[in-house]
């Protein structure tokens, strides 16, 4: 059996310790306005260049005179107002100042962005990993630092070969790295291609912004988990150097970053599946045929500690007056080693062949109350043990040239390579069976509450009966990109168009999963006989509610990895019939992608825009792996696992995308934006390359379609901005995105290797399809000061999405159109106060419920939700501030369900408590 689990962020807050107050002193966001963003006119192409230039200069030279919240919240205005395109901006200090435990916390407060904290297969965790715009799924929101793009990677092991998108992990971008984050909500020209809905760019810290010649930052603190009931440690530092002449400057940051977490739930790892009319039971109650009964009922308990380390160092060199030179390096590894014990009702196991107790109840086609009377041999309740070692890091290394050609020209080059890797080296199964012949119980109520169930019989660690292990050894997840940019702008000696931007970008991108390594399993019942046992820890899973079991026994992790290790046989690259080299997890996807665009801009007296096309051509080079079905076709690789073919396919895309962009200044306060464009996006890579799976317990599962055609994505979008009074703005705004060949999923049946049962065997598996999908809505945002203090904001966004059906149903036999993010309804509000020595905030963020993914060929939602956070910081000296945040204050509780009706899983992370010394000298 496979299940999932996992988790997410990590402490990032420690990072930006020395970002908050301490660096809003010490730096200016390094990218104000670009100069084609300006709103004043000149008169000739020599004065527009030479004031682009000082503003150039100005962006590295300029202090900051006024500091704090209230600063940040008018700097960020001040981006959004001049510039053409419709963004959010979100700087440090605001960062530094919010309850943001990450980069994807601190955006989360801006309107039209919704948070996910895990994906589909790992499960709810305690802070948001995904970013994702305006009701769409996070795939389609393009991450970006410093305008180019950052290699992704996971830690949990499905999330690294089964279901790998295009969206990045925020779990390994420690806040304090940021200098201002913007985010796009329509397209320019000039932009790197990719978010259909919009585009992330993380804007890094730059040596040249610094006021001193040398300055130097460091926090130490801690992070405590109420669930986990421990505290890590969070260590961060910054050092920067430049010379006299603002020429040269040297920027070096390094983090490491602990923290520990215990999710504790209730699981339902497969859903609900019926009671077939030829299953043994209906011949004894006919009634019983095509009821829903739960497949697994499970107590959950994952523990995981999260290291992170890692740094960032960036030099710039201004080598002439025209010249501006400058490296960046980054690298981040996130260790994240964790271990799930999940003690389920095997329902599946005994439901299909005995018949319940008389007084059964049948609710909506759900057996929603049952008791079972034990039965000599079976084995009511199965439980897995399953510690993983994993890791996930990213690095990026870039080359620029900021070139001032001549009066009248500028050109920006940029080289540049970025790596991801997500690595499970190692899995630790045992599954065993428990309650022998002690019969079993559930009552099921909806999706709301968790069920309550129980299990006759023993469990103990000397009842249970050994059941097996199984699972990939080794999960490698690889993700690289190497590109070259050139961006040119011209100004001209005109009063309306006043320059063009042209340029190409090349990039050449690598996914791949590999899966090389098994363990051939020895004689692991009988260590684990002798092996250490531990149980649940007090009060497990009371915040969840329900009556189920709580009291498990489960294998100490050290004690199963040593177990598994003395009597595994390791594996490395064994191929062959008896080889456990998984062929069939494996895949590649490789892009190569060529564009090129240009973009005119235009003002006048009280308006401004710009129009521009970009053409992008694209190769992209699939290889899989697909089953031989008949043990006397050919094969070219054999395993353990099963016989493959290896597959090949090539795509070629070629597209014209256009924008507009138009700003009218209809008062001195008063702005209105329209903007319409086309975007692309292409499918997710597991998408296109995953090799079609199944689980041998529902007989359904997933794969992939290399032949799915980009989503091209037709946007309008308007927005009213009131600026009426300094650092207040109420503004109100429309959307519409049009999905041509929108990724859903269809559903068909396939023969694959079964290896439980060592035989081919028939599945119904989900596919992903070309489709079409809608989405549109509207986005109200308020923020204002009140007196000199406090402040408030607050926004909603409602989001309205379909898709067109493409052949996944709902139990009821309704076609599924909902798009995959589309939450109705989300809004967030927060209140601040601030002082010369406190400051202090409060947020909370709604998000209803929406599709989340799909699993074994049905649809899974994530119900609605809110989180409540909070911090308090204080500054006695300009070299001394302490702060404490707190997270998840409301302890939410992540529910899951299958089509609306069906409870999937139950999530309680607990609260975390963050608390920082900062020191700056």
């Amino acid at each position: 059996m496979t299940y999932r689990k996992t988790m997410l962020s990590a402490s990032i807050v420690a990072a930006l310790m020395f970002t908050g107050a301490a660096f809003a002193h010490d730096s200016q966001p390094a990218n104000q306005p670009a100069p084609q963003d300006t709103t004043q006119q000149t008169t000739t192409a020599q004065q527009k260049a030479k004031k682009a230039k000082a503003e150039q200069k100005a962006q590295r030279l300029a202090t900051v005179q006024v500091v704090g919240i209230r600063a940040s919240e008018q700097e960020s205005l001040n981006v959004k107002r001049q510039a053409n395109a419709h963004i959010d901006v979100v700087t440090a200090e605001n960062i530094g100042k919010l309850p943001a435990e990450n980069v994807a916390d601190a955006i989360g407060q801006l309107p039209g962005v919704n948070l996910s904290t895990g994906s589909l297969e790992e499960g709810g965790f305690d802070s948001p990993d995904r970013v994702a715009l305006r009701g769409t799924s996070p795939s389609l929101t393009q991450t970006l630092i410093d305008g180019h793009a950052v290699a992704s990677a996971d830690w949990f092991v499905l999330d690294q070969g089964s279901t790998m998108g295009r969206s990045v992990s925020y779990s390994l971008l420690p806040a304090g790295i940021v200098s201002q984050v913007k985010v796009y909500k329509t397209s320019e020209a000039k932009l790197v291609p990719g978010g259909s809905a919009g585009s992330v760019d993380i804007i890094t810290r730059r040596p040249l912004s610094f006021t001193k010649p040398l300055t130097f930052d460091a926090s130490v603190g801690g992070v405590y988990s109420t669930s986990a009931s421990k505290t890590a440690p969070q260590l961060s530092a910054l050092f920067n150097w430049k010379n006299s002449s603002n020429t040269f400057g040297v920027l070096v940051q390094a983090f490491s970053q602990d923290r520990y977490l215990s999710r504790q739930a209730q699981e339902l790892p497969s859903g609900f599946e019926q009671i077939l009319p030829t299953d043994p039971v209906v011949q004894t109650d006919p009634n019983l045929s095509g009821v829903y009964i739960p497949v697994l009922l499970g107590s959950t308990l994952f523990t995981q500690k999260r290291e992170r380390k890692g740094g960032l160092v960036r030099a710039e060199w201004q080598a002439s007056d025209n010249l501006l030179l400058n490296f960046t390096g980054f690298y981040s590894k996130l260790t994240a080693n964790n271990y799930n014990i999940n003690y389920m009702l095997w329902g599946t196991h005994f439901a299909h062949t005995q018949a319940p107790e008389p007084g059964y109840t049948i609710s909506n086609g759900v057996l929603s109350n049952a008791t079972y009377a034990g039965v000599p041999g079976t084995a009511y309740t199965v439980q897995d043990m399953i510690a993983r070692d994993s890791s996930a890091q990213t690095d990026f290394y870039t080359l620029d040239a900021d070139w001032n050609v001549t009066d009248s020209l500028f050109a920006k080059f940029q080289a540049g390579t970025t790596q991801g890797k997500g690595i499970t080296g190692k899995q630790y199964i045992a599954e065993v069976l428990n309650n022998i012949g002690g019969g079993a119980s559930w009552t099921t109520h909806g999706i709301s509450s968790p069920v309550d169930w129980s299990a006759g019989g023993l469990n103990t660690p000397q009842s249970w009966q050994w059941s097996g292990t199984w699972g990939d050894q080794l999960v490698e997840a690889l993700d690289r990109e190497n590109w070259f940019k050139a961006d040119f702008t011209q100004y001209l000696d005109s009063n309306v168009l006043t320059s063009i931007n042209y340029g190409v970008r090349y990039s050449d991108h690598m996914r791949e999963v590999r899966s090389p390594e098994g363990a051939s399993p020895g004689n692991l019942p009988q260590v684990l006989m002798t092996t250490p046992t531990t149980t649940y820890p007090s009060g497990f899973a009371s915040d969840v509610g329900g009556t189920w079991p709580r009291n498990v026994w489960y294998f100490t992790r050290a004690g199963l990895v040593n177990a598994v290790d003395s009597t595994a046989t390791w594996l490395y690259n064994n191929n062959g019939p008896t080889g456990r080299h998984n062929y069939g997890a494996e895949y590649k996807v490789h892009e190569g992608n060529a564009s090129a665009y240009g973009q005119l801009n235009f003002q006048g007296d009280n308006w401004s825009g710009n129009f521009g096309v970009r053409y992008v051509d694209i190769r992209q080079s699939i290889r899989n792996y697909q089953a031989v079905q008949v043990a006397s076709d050919p094969a070219q690789v054999t395993s353990l696992f099963g016989r493959w073919n290896r597959l090949h396919h090539t795509n070629k895309i070629s597209r014209l995308l256009p924008s507009f962009n138009f700003k009218f200044d209809l008062s001195q306060d008063l702005l209105w934006r329209f903007a319409a464009s086309q975007t692309m996006t292409l499918p997710d890579y597991s998408a296109l390359g995953a090799a079609v799976w199944g689980s041998d317990i529902s007989h359904k599962g997933g794969g992939g379609n290399p032949d799915l055609k980009p989503i091209i994505s037709t946007n309008f979008d308007t927005d009213l901005e009131w600026y009426f009074m300094p650092r207040g703005l109420l503004s109100f705004g429309v959307y519409s995105m049009d999905l041509k060949n929108y990724v859903s999923f269809g559903t068909h049946n396939a023969v694959m290797f079964s290896e439980t049962d060592h035989q081919l065997e028939t599945y119904e598996v989900s596919t992903p399809v070309n489709s079409h999908a809608h989405v549109q809505g509207y986005t109200i945002s308020y923020q204002q000061p009140i007196g000199h203090y406090f402040g408030v904001d607050a926004n909603y966004t409602y989001a309205d999405g379909h898709s067109a059906p493409a052949g996944i149903f709902n139990p009821d036999g309704s076609p599924d159109t909902d798009m995959i993010g589309t939450s109705k309804n989300t809004w967030n509000a927060g209140v601040f106060f601030e002082n010369s020595k406190f400051n202090a905030r409060v947020d909370y963020n709604y998000r209803s419920n929406f599709l989340i993914g799909l699993n074994a060929a049905a649809p899974d939602y994530q119900s609605n939700f809110g989180v409540l956070s909070a911090s308090i910081g204080y500054t006695p000296t300009s070299w001394l501030s302490f702060s404490l945040v707190g997270q998840n204050l409301n302890n939410p509780l992540y529910k899951y369900n299958q089509s609306g009706f069906i409870p999937r899983a139950f999530y309680s992370n607990g609260r975390q408590y963050y608390f920082k010394v900062n020191f700056k000298f």
